[in-house]
């Protein structure tokens, strides 16, 4: 090249470069390197929007649990939190709700118990379930019922679902409750359901109350109805007119299976959670419907009930053939309940 510097020595020949080689070198390396810094940004990049959605799609919406961290740890197991399929709890979501069950037998002042607990504000008490037969036709079906109950999608009159504080029913020893018991108490001991067993002293006056309603049941004292409980004092005076005869000869006999009959039912349910209550108790001391708030963990309130006891006074006056009945049990272990008790 022209340009080019050329020098001669002695014994070498030196040929120096042209000044403008250096500076496009420079470019060529600076271009270079500001190419590889942005295709290196641009991987950085990626890979951080990359972790970036793999972190968001990970992430799970959870519900804050319902927990109150001010009460006895002892009563947490008896503390349920339902979620209905029928409705929504709204703001009584994190209500905590216990379970119980009501065991007795026909005519033992069940249905004016039940009555007293659903006019406490916080309870539903939803009645003899199981009378329809096909609840209780195998332990499926009655698993099914129970779970409907205690998931709050069960509805009847006394029915305050969305903000109970205790939800239960009425269940009789004949509806399928001995039959299939051992289901029954490892169902009642895995939900922690509590038991509430309701059962008469006198069982003499339960015999003259069954008579008499099953009377009633074809008789239809009242104006051609049939009612098992009554609301005022005339119709309960007017079905008490009524005086059954009862089978002497068998008498001590039935008295002995119904003393049978309550006592296996203590005995196959001893291991859940339960109270004992008499009718008898609860006539004659109202402590006790306090005893029944506190097992059930409720607020203390004045319980009511507007129905009206039907057979007052002596029993002399409610059994037709009163000497033989009087006869037949004098001397005998069941001889107290010839004599009024309330």
């Amino acid at each position: 090249m022209a340009e080019d510097m050329i020098f001669f020595n002695k014994d070498t020949l030196i040929i120096k470069p042209p000044k403008k080689s250096g500076v496009l070198l420079r470019t060529i390396v600076l271009v270079v390197s500001m190419v590889c810094g942005l295709y290196i940004c641009s991987i950085c990049i990626k890979q951080s929007n990359t972790y970036m959605e793999t972190k968001f799609l990970n992430i799970e919406v959870v519900e804050r649990p319902c927990y109150d961290y001010g009460c006895d740890k002892s009563r947490v197991p008896y503390l349920h939190y339902p979620k209905p399929e029928t409705f929504s709890r709204a703001e009584c979501a994190c209500n905590p709700v216990r379970f119980f069950a009501i065991i007795s037998m026909q005519r033992s002042g069940s249905g004016w118990f039940e009555t007293l607990l659903n006019s406490h504000v916080n309870v539903s008490s939803n009645g003899e379930i199981f009378s329809v037969k096909e609840r209780r036709d195998n332990v499926s079906s009655i698993m099914d019922t129970l779970d409907r109950v205690y998931n709050l999608d069960w509805y009847s009159s006394a029915s305050k679902n969305h903000c109970s504080a205790a939800v239960g029913f009425k269940w009789m020893l004949n509806q399928g409750l001995m039959e299939h018991h051992n289901e029954i108490v490892e169902y009642f001991n895995s939900r922690n359901v509590s038991v509430i067993f309701l059962f008469r002293r006198n069982l003499l006056r339960r015999m003259v109350s069954v008579l008499a309603n099953s009377y009633d049941r074809y008789a239809k004292l009242l104006n051609g109805t049939h009612k098992s409980h009554v609301h005022s004092p005339a119709e309960a005076e007017m079905l008490s007119k009524y005086k059954p005869t009862i089978n002497s000869a068998s008498l001590m006999k039935n008295l002995k299976e119904m003393e049978v009959t309550a006592a296996k039912s203590l005995e196959h349910f001893r291991s859940t959670r339960h109270i004992i209550l008499y009718y008898e108790d609860l006539m004659s001391n109202c402590t006790k419907l306090e005893e029944v708030q506190e097992f059930l963990k409720l607020p203390l309130m004045n319980l009511t009930s507007r129905q009206v006891k039907i057979h007052k006074g002596p029993m002399r006056e409610h059994i037709k053939n009163w000497e033989d009945v009087n006869k037949t049990l004098q001397g005998t272990t069941y001889e107290s309940f010839l004599h009024a008790d309330y």
